[in-house]
């Protein structure tokens, strides 16, 4: 079987520091690669695979803000919609514009769809319903209006976060800085727990962090930056417990399930996926408020580490997910 994954081009894959889709992309290549499968990775020129690699720029356009994102998009799709005879399957993580040259290829499409940006780009998803063979995050994150072949949780090496069961007791946030993530909210409940706060992530909203964050900063409040793989492992692995108040139903969430791995609990926003991630009072808390956030804190104790850890890696292990995308290739090949 020969596969292509077509990954984004906004960052390295896999990412440096922020790119989930990348990341998702990469433990898919690099899974199938490891059974044997026959794997073309189409992504940034300095992306790491050990496959083969096709590429039509030297870094991301995230990395590189010389680069036009849109040409860069439409030259990375079209390089490998050219090649697309080469292939038995091609898995698109690259949203909704590889879909628009599937009419014109013969090669069976994948696409894995990481969240709507917005109800506009459904309609491109509408027309290719029948042909568009989708897969869903979380059951969640799906549209009525479309048919899905199944959901696939994201998988994470399990290998790269280590269990802890004698963490420190600080709580830790650690995702994009964005009202939609509730970063503000995170130092709320923080603060109403008179615990201290540790705060990981890229800036995505520079008048956000400056408003409503960077006010807040202090000894006990925070901000270390973005944090590399090494470093996310060990701030999820120390920590008492993961933050997760999100004002958006989220489709995925992986912090949480990395958070998990480590052992950790999670405090989450009972919105969007995270019904499916989290497994209320059993490795965390669902809530629907700061208050309610306040008080699972001071139950968080009643939590055993490794039971975050078992369902975790039961759930959202590259494996699993690995087997998961191999049964759908077949199923389609095959029909």
């Amino acid at each position: 079987m020969k596969v292509a994954i077509l990954a984004p081009v906004a960052w390295r894959t896999p990412p440096r520091h922020y790119g989930p889709w990348e990341q998702i992309a990469s433990n898919i290549a690099e899974g199938l690669i490891k059974r044997g499968v026959d794997v073309s990775l189409f992504a940034t020129g300095d992306s790491i695979t050990a496959g083969k690699l096709y590429s039509v720029c030297d870094s991301g356009y995230e990395e590189d803000r010389t680069q036009d994102a849109k040409v860069l998009e439409c030259l990375h799709i079209s390089n490998l919609m050219e090649k697309a005879g080469e292939f038995d399957i091609i898995h698109n993580n690259f949203d909704f514009l590889p879909l628009t040259y599937s009419g014109l290829i013969k090669t069976l499409l994948i696409t894995t769809i990481h969240g709507f940006s917005s109800p506009r780009i459904i309609p491109v998803y509408k027309k290719y319903n029948s042909s568009g063979h989708y897969v869903s995050i979380s059951n969640a994150d799906r549209s009525p209006e479309l048919d899905y072949l199944a959901t696939v949780y994201n998988g994470l090496d399990t290998r790269h976060f280590e269990f802890n069961d004698a963490p420190d007791d600080y709580l830790l946030y650690f995702g994009r800085i964005h009202h939609d993530k509730g970063t503000a909210e995170a130092i709320e409940i923080a603060k109403k727990s008179k615990r201290k706060l540790l705060i990981a992530g890229l800036i995505q909203d520079e008048n956000y962090f400056k408003e409503k964050i960077e006010p807040q900063l202090s000894p006990d409040v925070v901000y270390i930056g973005n944090a590399e793989p090494a470093e996310r492992n060990k701030l999820l692995r120390n920590a008492y417990a993961l933050l997760h108040p999100i004002n958006f139903n989220e489709p995925f969430g992986m912090s949480v399930a990395e958070a998990m791995l480590c052992g950790t609990p999670v405090i989450a926003f009972n919105r969007g996926s995270m019904p499916e991630l989290v497994k209320h009072e059993k490795t965390g808390f669902l809530v629907n408020n700061i208050n309610e956030a306040v008080e699972a804190v001071n139950e968080v104790k009643s939590i055993i580490r490794q039971d975050c850890r078992d369902w975790s890696e039961s759930q959202f292990s590259c494996d699993k997910m690995v087997d998961d995308y191999l049964g759908l290739y077949k199923r389609v090949l095959f029909k």
